[in-house]
């Protein structure tokens, strides 16, 4: 007989840390394209995609081709020791998503918090000069650097500093609360007259639309003023697409709809349809900054999971997801918005695309945040069949993080998953 999921949550209880969080109480058996089945044989719609990583869906037979015949032919080498094809076919496919006919070349790595750092060392190794600027609500990674970089306290800060140093926060736009984008760069004005001069700040980086800080899109004026800045002073403008990228808030990368072009971009997640890969894409000049044996790892570029990457990206282009995200974001914000008009538990819907979330507050109050009315619909949901997250600086808000092929009929009975989880929440 096989073992049910508590079973599996006992043994999770005795081998895995406390601080490794689990959203649900299930583990999962199988998957394919939208749909889960735990260890009970339970299915669910999985609006979570391995937090934002499968754009594409679980399992997708290109994906799993492309694995299968790179595993036949080598599965590990290290870059550094000897190169092969689809690294070097990857960092050209990327050079040319992100940087178009402009020069610009790729690192790969592993994670998304390697790529952040990997971006910080470049652009401190191409100004010389130590400052870094990020913003609160962003989120960057669990590495020292990367919860240095993030910009709220718990759970990612905690009690693990001292961290990192020459790193300062400031205001991003967040109109449901009244931070508008002239508030935000006025914050960034004061910050250089009080705190770093714009000639010692190697880089800014922040998030197209922030992603577990809650969906914040930064808006197409604030990235504009934001580029026209960085360029006044020669900073490094650095795009952190991990979770907005690859079509998830509708262009293929977040930055795209202001028709701005950052220095250097990082990119993770949905890259690889599963398998671990993150990279920095940016201008050629910027790149080459770090001497040789500065930037690499063991495991940067594996084989594997560049074939993957590879097989993505062909899937983008021959299923025009970039398309069906779309449509799908559309028909996800019509629900979204009916619900918003139905609950006033709902606060606000916020985000761009197929990237979006719920945010739930007490009284319609955008500063009294309601996280335990949040969890409860999370729960609720998987009760009904539909996974799903929490994000946000106040962990109030539910996202939406489906596999942008998802089928309108599965995104509809999604949609009514959600709507009965909030009334049983009401209730409760």
């Amino acid at each position: 007989m096989s073992r049910g999921n508590q079973s599996y949550v006992d043994a999770r209880t005795q081998s895995v840390p406390h601080g490794v969080v689990t959203a649900h109480p299930i583990f999962v058996d199988k998957a394919k394209g939208s749909l889960v089945w735990d260890v009970e044989g339970r299915r669910y719609i999985d609006f979570v995609g391995g937090i934002g990583v499968l754009n594409v869906g679980h399992n997708h037979p290109k994906v799993v081709e492309a694995v299968r015949a790179q595993l036949e032919r080598v599965s590990h080498a290290a870059f550094q020791v000897a190169g092969y094809d689809v690294y070097v076919e990857l960092a050209a496919r990327l050079n040319k998503l992100v940087g178009g006919d402009e020069a610009y070349k790729t690192l790969l790595v592993t994670t998304g918090a390697e790529a952040v750092e990997n971006a910080v060392k470049i652009a401190r190794a191409y100004r010389n000069v130590p400052g870094i600027i990020s913003f609160r609500g962003g989120f960057h990674g669990r590495t020292l650097l990367g919860s240095t970089l993030t910009g709220f306290s718990a759970p990612y800060k905690q009690n693990f500093g001292p961290f990192a140093g020459e790193v300062y926060h400031t205001a991003y736009p967040d109109p449901y609360r009244g931070v508008s984008s002239q508030d935000a760069l006025r914050a960034l004005d004061n910050l250089f007259a009080t705190q770093i001069l714009p000639e010692r700040v190697a880089a800014i980086i922040l998030e197209p639309v922030q992603g577990d800080g809650g969906f914040l899109p930064a808006g197409p004026e604030f990235l504009k003023a934001l580029r026209a800045l960085t360029t006044q002073h020669g900073i490094v403008l650095i795009a952190d697409e991990i979770q907005a990228g690859f079509g998830r808030t509708g262009p293929m990368f977040g930055f795209q709809a202001a028709g701005i072009q950052p220095d250097l971009v990082t990119v993770a997640k949905s890259l690889a349809g599963g398998l671990p890969l993150a990279g920095v894409v940016g201008r050629a000049e910027i790149m080459d900054a770090p001497a040789p044996g500065g930037l690499g790892g063991t495991y940067a570029g594996n084989p594997l999971a560049c074939a993957a990457a590879l097989a993505v990206l062909e899937i983008f282009e021959e299923e025009d997801l970039l398309a069906q995200g779309r449509e799908l974001g559309a028909l996800l914000r019509a629900g979204l918005d009916s619900m918003s008009a139905e609950f006033s538990e709902i606060g606000t819907v916020r985000g761009e695309g197929a990237m979006l979330a719920l945010e739930f507050v007490m009284d319609g109050d955008p500063f009294r945040p309601d996280a335990a009315f949040a969890q409860a619909v999370i729960d609720q949901c998987r009760e009904g069949g539909l996974l799903v997250i929490k994000c946000g600086v106040y962990r109030n808000n539910v996202r939406l993080l489906a596999p942008l092929n998802t089928p309108p009929e599965l995104a509809r009975e999604a949609l009514q998953i959600l709507r009965e989880a909030i009334i049983k929440a009401r209730k409760k």
